[in-house]
């Protein structure tokens, strides 16, 4: 029992170093952007505009920041787009095969940048790709090592999330070397080389198939485990499902409360319930919105910035220093979201009320949360002034952080475990589909508006107010069944006493 405990400790702490040192990479793009820019990647879109006899020559840059732009965009669509694929993956061959691939996409983008140049920047399109897609296929393996740890679920999987938030300070530490004298090349030949890390710890450390939830007694995995008692997830909810059932039959009664979404708290509907339910719509539309707005914001930080400092290289370099050392702090900013989501644990749960319920009622004041923190984002983002970029900066580590956490674990509170992979694949899918409208935005700020973010900056920051709708709906949702079990519970002893005097 105590090897088991001492597995699960070693699992979720290097899980933790895996995310915070890996897995979100790509979004430290602003500092690689800086480094990729000095090394002179799409340096021909790049032009000399002349000057008047009072002035200087001044160079456009335009076009090369369009090319970064897009290179972003395309990552970061695919980060998600692929994610549906990655979620039936992950559901269909589990643990074992969902992380071989992720780790081979991730080594060949970081092989891809590590031997690319100013004389071929194409294959930083495939590279930031593989980077992304990969990055998510680690994260998305080691969500599930938060079963392992009932008590403090919620919190494992947004500390999981942050810690993916927080590796965009890996190109930052790059960025750092570069101007130490640590050659691009070399830098990302050693990320390389950490995929042995990778390896290793998905032979000792991680299931071959899933991580079941509720875990059973004496669960364990790994090599060399001898008869480690493990399940296929699908399977031991079936049977899990079948007992209930069969109790319920057998006792000739069913406790559960009526709620206007019952099928919602039923651990066996099916997938396609799952994704016609107001939740996952609402939830689907929570997340593609505030997505939407980061990926901008990111995509377009290095043009904003130099447009801000005038152009100014060291000012442009101080910020974008600043920026990625936000990001570090995303790990410690996840867990508080955690926390508010799993505040409920360890309490005696409301008359008639269900673990997932409890768990749903939790999550509404997260999901208003994140929520309020995109819109300050957003308003902040959208004012034109240099040093109120620094409060953006917080408000956008805070703001990720609370969002991928929130958004995985609502998910694994809201549906059942079968379906985690291909609900957060599908979640993630749309979103990315959403996602690519930064491109025409960016495409209009550099075009129409002459390179001022202003009124898309505006636009966003209304849209936002749509991302209220979730919160609400499931404040609302739990109160009803609250509502509907007192009325129940009412009528119940309304009949009882009228029976006991009929008796009488």
């Amino acid at each position: 029992m105590q090897g088991t405990k001492l597995r699960y400790a070693l699992t979720l702490a290097s899980g933790m170093v895996e995310c915070l040192c890996f897995a979100g990479a790509v979004f430290g793009f602003a500092s690689l952007v800086f480094v990729l820019k000095e090394d002179g990647y799409f340096s021909h879109g790049c032009v000399s505009i002349p000057g008047t006899n009072k002035t200087q020559n001044s160079t456009d840059c335009s076009s090369q920041d369009e090319r970064f732009s897009l290179v972003f965009t395309i990552a970061s669509f695919l980060n998600n787009f692929l994610s549906l694929v990655n979620g039936y993956l992950f559901d269909r061959f589990g643990t074992m095969v969902t992380r071989l691939l992720g780790i081979s996409l991730y080594t060949t983008g970081t092989l891809l940048v590590a031997f690319s140049s100013a004389a071929f920047p194409e294959l930083l399109f495939p590279a930031l790709s593989c980077i992304a897609v990969g990055g998510i296929l680690l994260l998305l393996s080691n969500i599930q090592v938060a079963n392992l740890f009932a008590a403090h679920r919620s919190t494992i999987i947004t500390l999981y999330n942050g810690a993916f938030d927080s590796s965009a300070a890996v190109f930052f530490i790059i960025k750092i070397l570069y101007e130490q004298g640590v050659s691009l090349r070399t830098s990302f030949i050693v990320v390389s080389l950490c995929s042995i890390i990778h390896l290793v710890r998905t032979c000792l450390l991680m299931p071959r198939t899933h991580i079941p939830y509720p875990l059973p007694p004496h669960y364990t995995y790994g090599l060399q485990c001898g008869k480690a008692n493990t399940y296929n997830v699908e399977q031991y909810e079936k049977k899990r499902d079948g007992e209930l059932t069969a109790s319920q039959e057998s006792s000739g009664k069913d406790n559960t409360p009526p709620a206007p979404e019952k099928e919602t708290e039923s651990q066996g509907m099916s997938f396609r319930s799952c994704v016609l339910s107001w939740f996952f719509l609402w939830h689907l539309l929570w997340l593609s919105i505030m997505q939407l707005r980061h990926y901008l914001f990111i995509g377009t930080l290095n043009p904003m910035l130099n447009r801000l400092a005038n152009n100014e290289p060291n000012l442009v370099s101080q910020y974008t220093n600043a920026f990625a050392l936000t990001q570090l702090c995303g790990v410690l900013c996840a867990p508080w979201n955690g926390l508010i989501m799993d505040r409920h644990r360890g309490k005696p749960l409301a008359q008639g009320e269900t673990e997932q319920q409890a768990d749903l009622r939790s999550s509404s004041l997260s999901l208003f949360l994140t929520s309020l923190q995109c819109l300050l984002f957003s308003v902040c983002a959208s004012i034109p002034v240099l040093p109120l970029q620094y409060f953006t900066f917080v408000l956008q580590v805070l703001n990720r952080s609370f969002l991928y956490g929130g958004n995985a674990a609502f998910i694994s509170i809201a549906f059942p475990a079968r379906h985690f992979g291909k609900l957060y694949g599908l979640v993630m899918f749309v979103s990315a589909v959403i996602s690519l409208l930064q491109y025409p935005c960016f495409a209009l700020v550099k075009g129409p508006l002459g390179g001022d973010p202003f009124f898309v900056d505006i636009a966003l920051t209304i849209l936002t107010l749509l991302v209220f709708i979730h919160p609400v709906y499931v404040f609302i949702y739990c109160r009803k069944i609250s509502r509907n079990w007192a009325e129940k519970s009412q009528s119940d002893a309304t009949c009882g006493s009228i029976l006991a005097e009929a008796k009488l």
